[in-house]
């Protein structure tokens, strides 16, 4: 029983008690909270020498995490971005610790008190219409495979859906007849539904055709017919984006992931005059105040409003002595 209200029991409780029946969390989120610890009991198993087994709640002392955390950052490269993401399952995970082991509260204070580190916000990557144009050119559409790129590559553009959302994609997702849509469970389990252009529907009409009719059929398969993973989707935008930066230039050294992509999608809708609360919609964000990086990054939208000033001019006059009564009066 004391060996449940330890590090081992205390950390499989929280998974499968309080993320994945309590919570629902979603497989991405519970991926992400794996990931963070199965690099910390490495981190002690390197550090302590202990096995995964015989790790104490005692061990993780706020010393010791920030060390931790100072090791990813600085070892394994990641950003302050990622360095916080880990900080937060740890404190997801001591939360709970302090209520089924409540004597471990004083620690779980000192922890929940690490700061998270700040970093500079940078502007956002998207690609301009014909930079997106010239990677759609790319795929070879007398291919089944450059079908399937081409139109993997061009949902993303257009819906702005997240690579997980895109690869969860399966048939019974998709309407392409009347109101032609798809559906998505994205961020936080909110299921949307994303209307399809014209084009899109077209594209997607023909390519559903060529996959199994049964509803749980991936709709971006790979070449063995089961879900596309994101690093195969990465792999060959990259590609794509390389083939198209012979033609379009400006793609060369820029950075293509399926992400620009999502950023690409939101800044053709703000160009377009879509209000920040709908755009907040179409991408699934949970708070509007999230668009706001595409108003930063949007260049040419600041342009247009620096048209719209009324410039300060300075008129620029020749200098003409007073007249001689108003000299008079000035000197009085």
């Amino acid at each position: 029983m004391k060996q449940r209200f330890e590090f081992p029991g205390l950390l499989q409780a929280f998974f499968t008690d309080r993320l994945m029946s309590e919570k629902q969390a979603s497989s991405h989120t519970v991926a992400s909270y794996r990931d963070t610890f199965r690099l910390l009991i490495e981190y002690v198993h390197e550090r302590l020498k202990k096995e995964p087994t015989t790790i104490r709640i005692a061990d993780l002392n706020t010393d010791f995490l920030m060390s931790f955390l100072n090791y990813l950052e600085k070892k394994r490269g990641v950003s302050a971005r990622s360095r916080n993401q880990r900080l937060g399952a740890i404190r997801s995970f001591f939360r709970y610790v302090a209520f089924k082991a409540p004597e471990h509260s004083g620690l779980v204070q000192q922890i929940l008190a690490i700061p998270s580190k700040r970093y500079d916000l940078k502007l956002v990557d998207f690609l301009t219409r014909e930079e997106i144009e010239a990677i759609l050119q790319k795929p070879d559409r007398n291919t089944w495979i450059g079908r399937r790129d081409h139109a993997l590559i061009l949902v993303a553009v257009q819906t702005g859906m997240r690579v997980s959302e895109l690869m969860g994609l399966c048939r019974r997702d998709l309407a392409v007849e009347n109101a032609a849509h798809v559906r998505c469970l994205g961020k936080g389990r909110r299921d949307r539904c994303i209307p399809l252009t014209k084009q899109t529907t077209a594209v997607l009409r023909s390519w559903s055709k060529e996959l199994p009719t049964s509803p749980e059929t991936p709709l971006f398969p790979n070449s063995q017919g089961a879900r596309m993973s994101s690093d195969c989707f990465q792999y060959l935008l990259r590609k794509y984006a390389l083939a198209a930066g012979e033609t379009v230039p400006s793609l060369n050294g820029k950075r293509v992931s399926p992400h620009v992509l999502r950023h690409s999608a939101a800044i053709q809708l703000l160009l377009s005059g879509v209000d920040r609360s709908l755009i907040a919609l179409w991408l699934g964000h949970q708070s509007v105040e999230t668009t706001q990086i595409y108003l930063d990054a949007n260049l040419a939208m600041k342009e247009a409003i620096l048209k719209m000033m009324t410039p300060v001019e300075a008129h620029r006059r020749r200098y003409r002595p007073d007249d001689a009564l108003l000299s008079f009066l000035k000197a009085l």
